[in-house]
């Protein structure tokens, strides 16, 4: 829980960073190819091969192609079609998929926490809702192909952790997920990318080496080893509490308007949604407890 809250509070700055001094300005494309490169090199110099299977090391660089690279391709094509507002409200189904998927892998349907998750999408909804408009349809379908990317990744790297005989030193294969993602996101940038929107300025350049490091390098990767040591009731909601955490950023530093009724009001459903997931957790644990006694 301490690695997906620390992350949250990370990524909470990163919106604002990106619709400040990127957005509009740097090539999209580009932006997610650097951003996954220099990521990437940050965990380069921990790669350990060694008496590495070749299966998990393709399934760890396929976890990478869909919750970064494959998720990014769908993010920046949605907005062609959705205003930011939209794209962000779409993006709150994205706790229910984590739950779903995780209960497929598992041959198990858990409805609190699938009701947990919906909770947390109330009350991402009270926040984000703008309205929508006419190609809301085509948009919400590539918003949710992001969306569907990102829990896939997720519940694959958990799934994957799990079922190893051993633990396994994550930062000494996690360079791999990279790997992963930017045979996606490099092709991406080739084919579609724009080379006179290349940063201009130190801010950009700064910018861009910051979100890399430290937003796709070190947070991506204490998200999904964060994603390894709860259930995904828990990791399905923490999904949506990045919601109130990146407006709060926003209004404070950069002084956004926005709806402090609706802020509070969503932030307080989704706090509630996590305490009813930790109870519900805390409570089928003691069930267990008294059957295995």
């Amino acid at each position: 829980m301490k690695y997906l809250s620390a992350v949250t509070l990370l990524w909470a700055f990163s919106f604002s960073l990106i619709g400040v001094y990127l957005a509009g300005q740097v090539d999209a494309w580009f932006s997610a190819a650097s951003r996954i490169a220099l990521a990437g090199l940050v965990f380069l110099p921990f790669i350990r091969l060694k008496n590495l299977s070749v299966k998990l090391a393709l399934k760890i660089a396929g976890v990478g192609a869909f919750q970064l690279g494959l998720m990014y391709c769908f993010y920046y094509q949605s907005f062609l079609y959705l205003s930011v507002p939209e794209v962000l409200l779409f993006t709150v189904l994205t706790p229910i998929y984590v739950t779903l998927l995780y209960d497929f892998g598992q041959r198990r349907f858990t409805p609190a926490f699938l009701l947990s998750a919906v909770i947390a999408v109330i009350g991402a909804m009270i926040i984000k809702y703008q309205g929508i408009n006419s190609g809301f349809i085509t948009g919400f379908l590539i918003v949710q192909g992001a969306n569907l990317s990102f829990a896939i990744g997720q519940v694959a790297y958990k799934r994957i952790m799990e079922q190893q005989p051993e633990p396994i030193n994550q930062a000494s294969i996690f360079g791999l997920f990279y790997v992963g993602a930017l045979a996606v996101a490099l092709p991406m940038y080739l084919i579609f990318g724009d080379s006179s929107k290349l940063p201009t300025t130190t801010t950009q350049w700064g910018i861009l080496v910051y979100l890399g490091i430290f937003a796709s390098g070190l947070g991506y990767f204490f998200w999904n080893k964060g994603a390894t040591l709860v259930d995904s009731g828990t990791l399905a909601v923490m999904n949506n509490a990045l919601v109130p955490a990146g407006l709060i950023v926003n209004i404070v530093i950069w002084n956004r308007e926005a709806d402090l009724m609706r802020l509070s009001l969503g932030g307080l459903i989704i706090i509630f949604s996590l305490w009813l997931n930790h109870y519900w957790s805390k409570t089928q644990a003691q069930v267990s407890q008294s059957y295995d006694a």
